[in-house]
């Protein structure tokens, strides 16, 4: 789970990402279209795999999500477990004729079959919740790049910042045009963990 949760993350981090940088292109294509000539473009790409391994900011967001990942999977793996010892429980005296009644034993069966049903609904809740709180640290991050990119090009004055992320729509660029370091440099400068 740990794997489909950083994937999810990582893919929906491109996918907002990859729409922050078309916007900026077309609000930037649609309003110099006729200040710019192609050969003047200055272009650079910024790698979302490095930087999203080396940005503390989400390696901090990561860890957390994790954590609570783990924290979710005791939770229900704890509950599984009573549940499941409660079924063996009820099975045991269903074979040994252990119930005073049959009304008892259906009264216990209805209770575990709530139990169960109580499980899934916290395991439906959990997830969900913990999806939410990606979603949440996916445009944090966005968020927290895009700013920093504004201010950054300021003095760059880039025509254009693209993200590359393994073999996405980016089949070639020259390293030269690579700022990955720069943008994680100044990114990982701003962010001031809060003390816990």
């Amino acid at each position: 789970m740990k794997h489909i949760l950083n994937g999810f993350m990582a893919l929906a981090f491109v996918l907002m990402f990859a729409q922050c940088t078309d916007q900026k292109a077309a609000d930037n294509n649609s309003s110099q279209v006729t200040a710019t000539v192609p050969g003047s473009m200055k272009i650079a790409y910024v790698e979302i795999d490095s930087l999203l391994t080396k940005y503390r900011f989400w390696n901090d967001l990561n860890e957390l999500m994790i954590q609570k990942e783990e924290n979710i999977r005791t939770t229900l793996n704890e509950k599984a477990k009573d549940l499941d010892n409660d079924m063996r429980e009820f099975q045991r005296k269903l074979e040994n004729n252990g119930f005073a009644s049959r009304e008892r034993a259906e009264q216990e069966n209805l209770r575990i079959s709530q139990k169960q049903r109580d499980l899934q609904q916290l395991q439906e809740k959990l997830t969900n919740e913990l999806q939410m709180e990606n979603q949440k640290n996916s445009l944090q991050l966005r968020d927290s790049i895009n700013s920093f990119l504004k201010i950054y090009n300021k003095d760059k004055g880039y025509s254009l910042i693209i993200s590359n992320t393994g073999f996405d729509n980016l089949l070639y660029a020259d390293p030269a045009f690579n700022i990955t370091d720069e943008i994680v440099e100044g990114l990982n400068a701003r962010y001031n963990p809060e003390k816990k």
